[in-house]
C-alpha cells in the first residue's frame, strides 16, 4: 500500500525554476506592481514547516502565489489546487501542485492525509486557497472551508501565515496587487486546539489581515507598501510617445507614470 509521503508530487526543479520566471514575466506584464503591507507581520524566517492561509477574489491568486513562493525560499513548495485541473494539466504535479477533489469525503480525506505528509517536515510550505471558491475581498465571514483546520490541528510543528490579497486600479492602466500578511499563528502555542477551533482562529486572523488590507487599498498610499514587483507604467502607443515628446522638448526626464511615486 502506498504511504501519504508516497503520494506526494515529484517536483521537477528545473521546471519549478523555469515557470517561475514566466509567472514573473507574466504577473509583471500584467500588473503595474505586486506590493506588501508594511503594516503587516513579515515573512517568518524559519526552517519550520508553514501552511500558508490565503483567500481567493480572483484567478490570478496562483501566479501571485508562485511570486509571493521567492519570499519563502529556499523551501520545497506546495499548493493545492482543485483535482481536475490536475487532471488536465499533469505538469502541475511536477511543479508541486496537488489535486484536490472538493466534492467528497475521500477527497477530503486524502487532502488532510497529503497535507500532514508535507506538513510533518522541516523546510516546507503548503499554500492554499481556503475558501476553496472564488469571493470578493470584503465578503464576509470569509466562510473558510473546514479541511484547512483540521489540516492544523493534525500539525505537530510549525506555523499557520494567514495571507489576505486584493487587487485594485489606482493610477494607472493596469491594476495593483496588494498583499498583507497576518500574525503567524505558532503550532506549539495552540496545540491542544482541534479542527474546528483552528479553522475559527486562522479565519480571524486572516479577516483582521484583510480588513486592513482593504482599508490600505482604499487609501491609495504606495508609500504603506514594500514594492515586490515593478510592472508596466503608463498607457504606451501614441499616447506615451507624445509625453515622451514633450517632456525631451521641455528637457524633462519623461515618467510614464501617471501620478509618479514618493520614494518609499
Amino acid at each position: 500500500m502506498p504511504t501519504p509521503r508516497d503520494q506526494l508530487p515529484r517536483r521537477w526543479n528545473w521546471l519549478i525554476w523555469a515557470f517561475r520566471r514566466y509567472a514573473v514575466r507574466f504577473v509583471r506584464k500584467h500588473f503595474h506592481a505586486v506590493r506588501l503591507s508594511k503594516g503587516g507581520a513579515p515573512f517568518p524566517v524559519t526552517d519550520e514547516p508553514i501552511l500558508v492561509v490565503l483567500n481567493h477574489p480572483s484567478w490570478w491568486d496562483p501566479m501571485l502565489g508562485i511570486v509571493l513562493s521567492r519570499e519563502l525560499n529556499p523551501r520545497d513548495q506546495f499548493a493545492a489546487i482543485d483535482a481536475a485541473a490536475v487532471e488536465q494539466y499533469r505538469f502541475f504535479k511536477r511543479l508541486g501542485f496537488v489535486g484536490v477533489d472538493q466534492h467528497s469525503l475521500r477527497g477530503a480525506a486524502a487532502f488532510l492525509r497529503t497535507g500532514t505528509a508535507l506538513l510533518s517536515e522541516p523546510r516546507r510550505a503548503f499554500w492554499v486557497t481556503a475558501q476553496g471558491r472564488f469571493a470578493d475581498a470584503r465578503e464576509r465571514p470569509l466562510a473558510l472551508e473546514p479541511g484547512v483546520g483540521h489540516l492544523a490541528a493534525r500539525m505537530t510543528r510549525g506555523l499557520v501565515l494567514p495571507v489576505a490579497l486584493e487587487y485594485a486600479f489606482w493610477t494607472e492602466r493596469t491594476p495593483e496587487a496588494l498583499v498583507r500578511l497576518g500574525e503567524p499563528l505558532t503550532v506549539a502555542e495552540h496545540a491542544t486546539l482541534n479542527g474546528k477551533e483552528w479553522l475559527a482562529l486562522i479565519e480571524s486572523s486572516l479577516t483582521r489581515a484583510l480588513d486592513a488590507l482593504n482599508a490600505e487599498a482604499m487609501a491609495r498610499d504606495a508609500t504603506a507598501f514594500r514594492t515586490l514587483l515593478e510592472g508596466r507604467t503608463g498607457v504606451g502607443g501614441v499616447y506615451d510617445w507624445w509625453r515622451r515628446v514633450k517632456a525631451r522638448v521641455r528637457g524633462e526626464r519623461f515618467d510614464p507614470a501617471h501620478a509618479p511615486e514618493k520614494p518609499t
